[in-house]
């Protein structure tokens, strides 16, 4: 089929190629809420255990620092994701007079770990809350982590934080920029198979090649007047 011949079809069609897309929009733009803002700030922190003495002939007593200290960092990460942490920090933030459900904290942080150091992701809807729960976080790793680490045998991790929180506010995510134009895109897609769907069960003859088609031998033609 030559471009003219879709150009004719989206012309005698065009309605049902629109009438997806004006849906989606005005579906789109009736349900339309302002996205709320998000702060985030990102802790970092080395941890490990205290250091011991050794003994003349014994092993390298740097290596085995280095190497309890990757483990420490990999079970500092696995706490923070608990509900165990979200409690404690959700108590710590009390005396501070925010009071966040454990939930809610659970929500808001996340944390990830490479070697021998502790990334903790902490996301608010204010920047109060996002700062406060930073600082939360800091106390409850630093005060708190030989209650949930047996292995430690009672002796706490020590966790050095490396640099002060600092609060900023979230850019919008992908969903929340692209979500209504490519519904749009998404409607005019269904518009145009429509629109050739209508025109491939359309019985009626509009052209004289429609007529040809079905083997018709066309004899005259008719031809449009100006303005129709």
């Amino acid at each position: 089929m030559e471009l003219r011949a879709y150009g004719i079809i989206l012309r005698r069609w065009w309605w049902a190629a629109l009438l997806p897309a004006l849906v989606v929009s005005g579906i789109g733009l009736a349900t339309y809420a302002q996205p709320m803002p998000a702060y985030v700030t990102t802790l970092r922190f080395f941890a490990s255990l205290p250091p011991t003495t050794t003994t003349a002939g014994s092993f390298d007593p740097a290596y085995y620092s280095w190497l309890s200290s990757e483990y420490t960092v990999a079970a500092l990460a696995d706490w923070v994701r608990t509900g165990d942490f979200a409690s404690a920090v959700s108590a710590n933030l009390q005396p501070d007079g925010v009071l966040l459900e454990a939930s809610a904290v659970q929500a808001a942080l996340s944390s990830d770990y490479a070697r021998s150091m502790l990334s903790v992701y902490v996301r608010a809807a204010s920047q109060a809350d996002a700062a406060a729960l930073a600082h939360a976080v800091t106390r409850v790793l630093q005060t708190q982590n030989a209650n949930v680490f047996p292995q430690l045998g009672g002796t706490p991790a020590q966790v050095l934080a490396l640099d002060e929180p600092v609060v900023a506010l979230a850019a919008p995510g992908w969903n929340e920029t692209f979500a209504l134009p490519l519904r749009v895109l998404a409607g005019l897609g269904a518009g145009l198979l429509l629109a050739f769907g209508a025109h491939y069960l359309d019985p009626h003859l509009h052209t004289r090649s429609d007529a040809e088609q079905l083997g018709l031998t066309v004899i005259g033609q008719i031809p449009r007047r100006k303005g129709r």
